[in-house]
């Protein structure tokens, strides 16, 4: 979903690991119940569905995620859009671990082997397209 930037809400407060699995479900697909999303997450992380209403509250408390009434339940979609909240992280992370600058992040990365031939050659085409 789509916001105008009049409806867009300010960056909520950080999301928790677990409130990104319950985010990554309805970024997925959405609107979710509370009991669609835990049958998304909660198998393989062994939670409850109390659990997934916990995380959901928090959520909306963080304005990431607005509810609407659905009878005797509530429909969750998310606020913020994936890519502004990678983008929002991605920035957190060079922020906090590399004073700001991508290129140690990089440097990192490649020194730790983490990088395979093809995340370089995706990495060297993106660099030749922001250069023109």
């Amino acid at each position: 979903m789509e916001w105008d930037v009049a409806e867009k809400p300010d960056q909520p407060e950080r999301i928790s690991e677990a409130e990104q699995a319950v985010m990554e479900a309805l970024w997925q697909r959405s609107p979710l119940t509370a009991q669609e999303v835990c049958e998304e997450v909660c198998g393989p992380r062994g939670w409850s569905l109390n659990t997934v209403k916990t995380l959901l509250s928090r959520l909306v408390a963080k304005q990431a995620v607005a509810t609407e009434p659905d009878g005797k339940r509530f429909l969750y979609t998310p606020r913020i859009a994936r890519s502004d909240y990678v983008g929002t992280e991605s920035r957190r992370l060079v922020d906090r671990l590399f004073g700001g600058r991508a290129a140690p992040l990089f440097a990192h990365l490649a020194q730790a082997e983490a990088l395979t031939p093809d995340d370089i050659a995706e990495i060297e085409a993106l660099l030749k397209e922001l250069k023109s």
